[in-house]
């Protein structure tokens, strides 16, 4: 183990890996109203940054789900400091509770809360408490739990192939969405090295997949694509230089890069990847592996190009 300075040392185990917290907070939603949160218009509110990935695939789920109107969303600054996430004003404030950090909804859910503050948060307005703050669970809720408030033209999570999404959901997680940060945020050398293989051998896999394939389930995506979304919209632009993924940049990748570009031409995606503060937020918050706060040039990237797998 070198002696670098450990991002989140709460995670950072005397190996050097990095292990991320699980989230506390697991409430459920229900359409039928089997649970204390039963799905009502205007109810629950998301906590956001446009920044994280994980809070990016509730937005979009939010989205593909017609919610937008059901259920509000507020934006904290993606430049985050000691005190973590925070609303500094303007288009990053809190409307519902007038929270100046978002650390006070954790607050005020659980006192004795001593974990990191993370995003998304799905709030409950009515008993002014989190519901939940893991966010594959709330991107499943905002696909199953929504009932006649949910738009169902996109099915996230189809009978039949579950089982099989849960399994690639499971793999996908491990080596890439949390894999970029295994690999960036370790402080060893042995470990990095392993973390980017691992990384690289599933990103080499799912190109493999898709190269008879539209999705990575057929002709419509489901909630599968888009956990993968989030992490390939960072890819080149952050974690390739940022947490030195570098074996490979996604657009080296035949399949995976146009496939990335249909996704974000489709289905109005292409406004929720917010580059500049995707940037700003990696480069400016994470002191320990990039002390001077530089924001790395923006790559030549054409999101926009035609994909040709339609």
């Amino acid at each position: 183990m070198s002696s670098t300075e450990a991002q989140f040392r709460e995670e950072t185990f005397e190996d050097g890996a990095f292990r991320r917290q699980d989230s506390v907070f697991r409430g459920r939603v229900s359409a039928d109203g089997s649970t204390d949160f039963p799905a009502e218009p205007g109810r629950y509110h998301l906590y956001v940054s446009w920044a994280c990935p994980w809070a990016h695939r509730t937005i979009i789920g939010r989205r593909l789900k017609g919610l937008e109107d059901a259920i509000g969303m507020s934006l904290v600054d993606p430049v985050r400091d000691g005190r973590g996430w925070a609303f500094t004003g303007g288009e990053f404030s809190d409307e519902i509770n007038g929270f100046h950090f978002l650390s006070e909804a954790y607050e005020r859910t659980d006192p004795t809360y001593g974990g990191r503050v993370s995003v998304p948060v799905l709030w409950d307005r009515e008993s002014g408490r989190i519901v939940n703050n893991e966010s594959g669970e709330v991107l499943r809720m905002l696909d199953q739990s929504f009932g006649e408030l949910s738009d169902h033209t996109h099915d996230l999570y189809p009978e039949g192939i579950r089982h099989q999404i849960d399994e690639l959901n499971e793999l996908i997680y491990d080596n890439v969405n949390n894999g970029v940060y295994k690999a960036g945020f370790t402080t060893s050398q042995s470990i990095y090295e392993s973390e980017v293989h691992s990384l690289f051998e599933t990103l080499d896999r799912l190109d493999e997949r898709l190269a008879g394939s539209r999705y990575l389930f057929g002709d419509r995506p489901v909630e599968t694509d888009w956990r993968l979304f989030t992490t390939l919209a960072r890819f080149d632009s952050v974690y390739y230089i940022h947490f030195k993924c570098s074996r490979r940049r996604l657009v080296d990748y035949g399949n995976l890069w146009p496939y990335f570009r249909d996704l974000y031409q489709s289905f109005g995606i292409a406004d929720t990847v917010k580059l500049d503060q995707i940037r700003a937020h990696y480069y400016r918050t994470h002191p320990s592996i990039n002390p001077t706060g530089f924001v790395a040039v923006q790559p030549d990237l054409d999101f926009s190009a035609p994909h040709g797998r339609g």
